[in-house]
């Protein structure tokens, strides 16, 4: 029966091994749009900061609330868009969150109160950006391997480019049609995410069969082979030793007790093996396959939270929970800094403009870098979370307009290596790997979300109570220095833990050495008893 064209189109694509490309390309077509949508338009709604205080006469704070409500849904919704990702799959998840973030940014534009934007710009768009940025990133990551790290970020600089095109754009748009219908516009265009969604083809890996004929008699003969010699070293028989007539019978009795069987066994596998091969002539062999995704069911829990037991994951998780603290807080303030600071309103937006070209250079070069190195990859992200944590004290200390476009250029660049790289970091063996990063993502990023509830706020008080934008910028840096010392800890304690495995497995097999040593050493040698019994006969002859 012939498969309908849409259905090829849209089913499974299967591959010998990781395609390295193929429709992965596509995929990483669709995570750049994805990237647009939503951490690029979480970046840009500063923009909206100061309409959303005069609108509703609400404090810094308070408007927080609504960008650190979006953000913590977006984080602590992590497991359950991977629960149902591995139930449903991808692309219906991420589909069903291009709705939600379309219909939260839309319903945000007739609020009455910040209140109301609590519910439709924080949990409905929140919930959005969650199902279909996770499911995306998690997809991408299953058709690339050596390439991983060069186009995760290439396409994650998705959200650079939107910020670098949305602050200056939705700065003239609303000065002509108001914050209101600016919403609108934006929630439109968000729901081209839905689109994009298609394109998230499930990935199969599918092995080849292995070729009958001569190359199966061949296989099954060396399996016989091997099964052989095996048994002649359990037995503690020497084929060199037959061939010369001399047999060595210095084994143990557990040995002897267990050789018929081990021969009995060996026959009847062997019968097995030759009834299992006649059909094979006329049957042809199914391929195996192995399947990538939450297709492969038995492989993959809904959720797991063993990963809690990893050391190292524990502190790769407050790494990503304090550098969260940094990520959202500048773009939501630089603006209302760079005006506070003496910097023309028309100049101020294009401080965004600055971190996402910035950023752009980042997240490209952070790809490039982690190619080429042979160190740990957790290295290099420590060294660009110390640097970050650097120009976020910078901005404390500048007043002037050029050291601003600076200290922007710093952020932004040091932003795109830590920003693109930290969750697909995952699927290094530094950290999980990649057999368990579609479970882990999920846990990761549910942790994180407490900073994102509590970042933006507490910015906002610092401000309220000095009356100073720079005190936004001094928290963040705290959080990034702590997630620094957290990040150096990931390393020590990966080792570690190999170490005791290792020493483990080792202390494992020397006791069961030792078992066989004591229990070989406890039976007295067969020739010695022939002998003895040999001088028995002799001297009971010679009394007769």
């Amino acid at each position: 029966m012939r498969t309908p064209n849409f259905q090829r189109c849209l089913g499974p694509n299967v591959y010998p091994g990781v395609p390295e490309g193929g429709w992965g390309w596509a995929v990483a077509a669709a995570f750049f749009w994805v990237e647009v949508c939503t951490f690029g338009t979480i970046k840009s709604l500063g923009v909206f900061l100061q309409d959303l205080m005069e609108e509703f006469g609400e404090s810094n704070s308070r408007v927080s609330w609504v960008f650190s409500i979006c953000v913590f849904i977006f984080s602590f919704t992590a497991p359950l868009s991977t629960m149902l990702s591995n139930r449903f799959g991808f692309r219906p998840v991420v589909m069903m969150g291009g709705v939600l973030m379309s219909l939260g940014t839309i319903t945000s534009s007739f609020s009455s109160s910040i209140n109301e934007m609590y519910i439709t710009m924080g949990i409905v768009s929140g919930l959005g950006y969650c199902f279909t940025f996770l499911p995306t990133i998690t997809i991408l990551a299953q058709y690339f391997s050596s390439r991983r790290a060069l186009v995760t970020s290439v396409a994650s600089s998705g959200e650079s480019f939107a910020m670098f095109a949305f602050a200056p754009a939705l700065s003239t748009l609303k000065e002509h049609i108001g914050w209101r219908y600016c919403l609108v516009v934006l929630g439109i265009f968000q729901a081209s995410a839905i689109g994009f969604g298609l394109l998230l083809r499930p990935i199969i890996i599918d092995t080849e069969p292995v070729k009958e004929g001569k190359e199966s008699e061949s296989l099954h003969f060396k399996q016989l082979q091997t099964a052989l010699e095996l048994e002649n070293e359990q037995t503690g028989i020497s084929i060199s030793s037959e061939d010369s007539g001399v047999t060595s019978l210095s084994t143990s009795n557990r040995d002897l007790r267990t050789a018929g069987a081990e021969n009995k066994a060996l026959m009847e596998w062997e019968v097995q093996d030759k009834q299992s091969m006649e059909p094979s002539l006329s049957t042809p062999p199914s391929p195996v396959k192995v399947e990538a995704g939450p297709l492969h069911a038995s492989s993959s829990k809904l959720l797991d939270f063993s990963v809690l037991k990893d050391g190292a994951f524990i502190w790769y998780s407050l790494f990503g929970l304090f550098a969260t603290l940094g990520f959202f807080a500048p773009q939501l303030y630089i603006i209302e800094l760079s005006k506070s600071r003496g910097v023309e309103p028309s100049w101020a937006t294009y401080m965004l403009s600055v971190m996402a070209v910035a950023e752009i250079f980042g997240r490209l070069s952070i790809g490039v870098v982690l190619n080429k190195v042979h160190c740990r990859k957790t290295l290099v992200l420590l060294g660009c979370v110390v640097l970050l944590c650097l120009v976020l004290v910078a901005f404390t200390i500048v007043w002037e307009f050029w050291g601003l476009v600076v200290c922007c250029a710093l952020y932004g660049y040091f932003l795109g290596t830590v920003g693109s790289i930290h969750v697909p970091m995952l699927a290094e063996e530094d950290v999980v790997g990649i057999q368990k990063m579609s479970s882990s993502v999920g846990v990761y990023i549910f942790i994180q979300s407490f900073a994102g509830l509590a970042g933006p706020p507490l910015g906002g008080v610092l401000v309220d109570v000095t009356q100073n934008y720079g005190a936004a910028f001094f928290s963040c840096a705290v959080g990034m220095g702590l997630s620094a010392i957290c990040l150096a800890l990931v390393g020590p304690t990966k080792s570690g833990m190999c170490q005791r495995q290792s020493r483990h497995e080792e202390a494992g097999r020397s006791a069961e050495e030792d078992e066989e040593v004591s229990e070989d050493s406890g039976q007295p040698d067969f020739l010695e008893v022939d002998m003895v019994r040999q001088a028995a006969d002799q001297d009971n002859l010679s009394v007769i």
